[in-house]
């Protein structure tokens, strides 16, 4: 199915749709890998708080929210900067998550190219990110989108590798 995706920064409204995104996202990860740090759930007043240092994109199928993540300035808790290329004005793409009935169809490559797009126009020099390096993260996924492993770390108890795309020339 080729679903035409509307890309926009997320609204108030929109933070239960996001939240429900996430979790069922997490629900389908544990279901298919067994439970891990990715089982864990938001709620509606997390990802209402982070509005408010982030930019949280959505990408729409009509008026259902099928895409979503977030990016920040603010380094995440689980990210040494010290293991990525230095530049200036680095963003962190964290909370991506694919609605469970469209994964497979390409909308996380078009939430990646609106990510980038948005990256781009802040301005930022790189999109930097972690996953986990386990059967249920998506390290291939981002490669396969560009983007390049930095360093594999264990941050309280979980393997994780470091992502990164540079957006300069």
């Amino acid at each position: 199915m080729n679903l035409r995706i509307r890309f926009s920064d997320a609204r108030l409204a929109d933070v239960p749709g996001v939240a429900a995104l996430q979790n069922a996202a997490a629900g389908a990860l544990t279901a298919r890998f067994g439970p891990g740090h990715w089982s864990s759930l938001t709620s509606e007043r997390a990802v209402a708080q982070g509005m408010r240092h982030a930019r949280i994109r959505v990408g729409r199928s009509g008026r259902q929210i099928v895409t979503t993540l977030r990016l920040a300035t603010r380094k995440p808790w689980a990210i040494d900067a010290a293991c990525f290329t230095p530049v200036r004005r680095p963003l962190y793409l964290t909370g991506m998550a694919v609605a469970v009935t469209h994964q497979g169809e390409g909308l996380g490559r078009q939430a990646l190219a609106d990510a980038r797009a948005v990256a781009v126009g802040w301005p930022a020099d790189a999109i930097r990110l972690d996953a986990y390096d386990a059967d249920a993260g998506a390290e291939r996924f981002y490669l396969e989108c560009g983007f390049h492993e930095m360093a594999r770390v264990v941050y309280k108890g979980n393997p994780l590798v470091y992502l990164e795309q540079l957006l300069v020339p």
